[in-house]
């Protein structure tokens, strides 16, 4: 799967998002990979850090000296994030899934401030910020063109049911 949502993927190199799946889950099945609270090891290295909603405060950015409030005036809750060593970027990951016109719809509409508002929080770390959706398939029609293309030219991403673990900086496990 590459940016804007062409292409193909496969479970062993990408996370394939669905309701009952999430970023430890998927490591967790991975070969070579093994999760220890919020820690991602890769062959016995570690190799990143995840967080979800809270614990970006709790358990990322208060134990380095960070409080959220220097920084930002409201608190930002994540679906997933990942802080990746090898590259010291937060790879801050929203999933959105739609059954019908809804506020979803407009909410793809904000990565752009969202980003920035990440880039302000992580700026004291010198951690460097990068904004990804993970939208189903019902953003795969026409009208949705428009966002999509803004998405990307505002610096963020998108990917359709589907991230490789390369594009965050992750090793792939060897092929079996």
């Amino acid at each position: 799967m590459i940016e804007g949502g062409i292409g193909g993927g496969n479970t062993r190199t990408g996370l394939i998002y669905e309701a009952k799946v999430d970023l430890k889950d998927f490591l967790c099945q991975q070969r070579d990979y093994f999760v220890s609270g919020n820690n991602i090891y890769y062959q016995g290295q570690e190799v990143g850090q995840m967080f979800k909603k809270h614990d970006l405060y709790s358990k990322f950015l208060k134990p380095r000296g960070i409080d959220w409030r220097n920084n930002i005036s409201a608190k930002l809750l994540p679906d997933n994030g990942i802080y990746v060593i090898a590259n010291n970027t937060a790879y801050i990951i929203e999933v959105k899934t739609q059954r019908g016109n809804g506020s979803v719809d407009e909410k793809l509409q904000t990565c752009d401030f969202k980003k920035k508002q990440y880039q302000k929080l992580f700026f004291p770390l010198n951690i460097e910020v990068q904004y990804i959706y993970i939208l189903d398939d019902w953003f795969r029609h026409p009208r949705y063109k428009d966002v999509l293309d803004y998405i990307i030219s505002v610096g963020c991403q998108y990917y359709f049911q589907y991230i490789p673990l390369q594009k965050l900086g992750l090793p792939v496990p060897p092929i079996e």
